[in-house]
């Protein structure tokens, strides 16, 4: 996912808004939607993310959902990740993926692994909250 207007591509590193950024990332539309039509809130849990996993993935046949949902998924993944993991924030790298960052450096890129769930399920997003949150 790029997001050209939070900054500059020839900048490193810039200082934005880390809260409005975030809040930004997580607004997820589409995911949100589905979520409510299939009676799961999405409440930036962990049980949330273990109520997405569960989904029959209906959206597979529509390669316009399943790259737009792919990455809602990725961002609320990044979401959960960063208001319950102590120390996690959004990072925004040059080329406007955003990922997450941990206090120990290093960096995981949520939409990527949204993609991947929303295509075949696997890894789970509670899979990936659980290796990020043991790090």
């Amino acid at each position: 996912m790029n997001i050209p207007f939070l900054g500059d591509r020839g900048e490193k590193h810039r200082n934005h808004d880390p809260e409005g950024i975030a809040e930004l990332l997580s607004e997820c539309q589409l995911l949100r939607a589905l979520a409510a039509r299939e009676g799961i809130q999405l409440d930036d849990s962990v049980s949330s993310l273990e109520a997405l996993d569960q989904l029959v993935p209906r959206w597979r046949d529509d390669e316009e959902t399943l790259s737009w949902l792919g990455n809602d998924a990725g961002l609320y993944l990044g979401t959960v990740i960063v208001r319950s993991v102590p120390g996690a924030a959004w990072e925004i790298w040059e080329s406007g993926q955003p990922v997450v960052r941990l206090d120990s450096g290093r960096e995981f890129d949520v939409v990527a692994s949204g993609h991947e769930w929303a295509a075949s399920g696997v890894p789970e997003l509670s899979q990936v909250y659980a290796e990020v949150a043991e790090e």
